[in-house]
């Protein structure tokens, strides 16, 4: 795991000397391949589960998946979900065979407190275009798309644009998408809508959300036997 920041302070500090490397550009080309990448985590076991999905774009066929399950390295505490999660992301990352030229992350990218979401903080670890993808909100404000997929409204904090209010499906309520590293706003709205599949999340979230549930009841289950 890597050496993080052990509490609430050195966190926020941590957040605040590294936001300023984090790099929106628009992507050179396409990506040919995307990937996603989830954790589910246990406060009772205090245990992480994370999960990576690759797949092909924009045709999303099954590239390679991954799972790993460790200890949790630091404590719920909004706002600081990366230092939670990001750890066993990384580690996953090092063990791909295959590795996307985008991640969608679950969470948020540069839309918090202080534009260092888990997709951003995972795109400067890594240094891979990231897209924060979250079912609702945690800074900003904007306007309700309209109820037809594909809609979008900017989503705005502090006088500028940090994402947008994306509606994937019709009728269903809209998911949060923002920039995390080295990718543009229109980049965000544009591989998002193409990831997705007839469902609200985009496909390979989707997969990736399953795959770290499974891999936490999969451990459970082997534990029980145990």
């Amino acid at each position: 795991m890597l050496d993080y920041p052990r509490n609430y302070q050195e966190a926020v500090a941590w957040q605040e000397a590294r936001r300023g490397e984090v790099r929106l550009e628009p992507l050179p080309r396409p990506p040919s391949l995307v990937g996603a990448a989830d954790a589910a985590y246990d406060r009772k076991e205090r245990r992480v589960y994370g999960a990576v999905v690759v797949m092909t774009y924009p045709g999303l066929l099954p590239v390679e998946e991954a799972a790993l399950a460790g200890p949790c390295p630091f404590p719920y505490i909004p706002g600081l979900l990366s230092f939670r999660e990001a750890p066993i992301i990384v580690e996953i990352w090092k063990k791909l065979a295959h590795r996307p030229q985008v991640l969608l992350v679950d969470g948020q990218g540069i839309a918090h407190p202080r534009s260092l979401g888990i997709a951003a903080h995972l795109g400067l670890l890594l240094d891979v275009p990231t897209i924060g993808v979250a079912k609702s909100r945690l800074v900003g404000e904007g306007e309700e798309p309209g109820r037809e997929a594909g809609s979008a409204t900017p989503l705005g904090l502090e006088g500028r644009t940090v994402g947008w209010i994306l509606r994937t499906r019709t009728g269903v309520r809209p998911v949060y998408v923002s920039p995390g590293y080295r990718v543009s706003l229109a980049d965000c709205r544009e591989i998002t809508l193409g990831c997705v599949k007839g469902y609200r999340l985009p496909e390979p979230l989707r997969r990736a959300d399953r795959l770290s549930r499974q891999c936490r009841a999969d451990l459970q289950v082997r534990e029980g036997d145990g």
